[in-house]
C-alpha cells in the first residue's frame, strides 16, 4: 500500500547509516527477503514488477524496521455505519 516503508539501519564502520524504502504510489508494496547473506528490500507493483531494490550485506544490518501505514476498517472505508451485521438500525 502507498506509504508503507521499511527502514534499514546499517553498520558503516565507525557510524551507522539509515536507509528507507517507501511504497511511493498507490498499489505498490514493499517486500523484504534475506537470501545468501544479503538483505534485499524491494518496492513492487501490483503485478509483481520490481520498481527499485536496496541490497545490504546481512552481517552489516543492525535493524530492519517495517512500518505499515495504518489501515482503515472495511466499514469506514465503504462508508457504512459501522453496525454489526443483522442489527436493526431502529433499535
Amino acid at each position: 500500500m502507498k506509504g508503507d516503508r521499511v527502514e534499514i539501519v546499517v553498520d558503516a564502520g565507525d557510524t551507522t547509516r539509515t536507509y528507507e524504502v517507501v511504497a511511493s504510489r498507490a498499489g505498490r508494496r514493499v517486500e523484504t527477503a534475506v537470501r545468501r547473506g544479503v538483505v534485499e528490500v524491494s518496492e513492487v507493483t501490483r503485478s509483481g514488477t520490481v520498481v527499485r531494490t536496496a541490497r545490504f550485506m546481512a552481517n552489516r544490518v543492525l535493524a530492519l524496521v517495517e512500518q505499515p501505514v495504518p489501515r482503515e476498517h472495511g466499514s469506514e472505508k465503504a462508508g457504512q455505519t459501522g453496525r454489526p451485521l443483522g442489527e436493526d438500525p431502529e433499535t
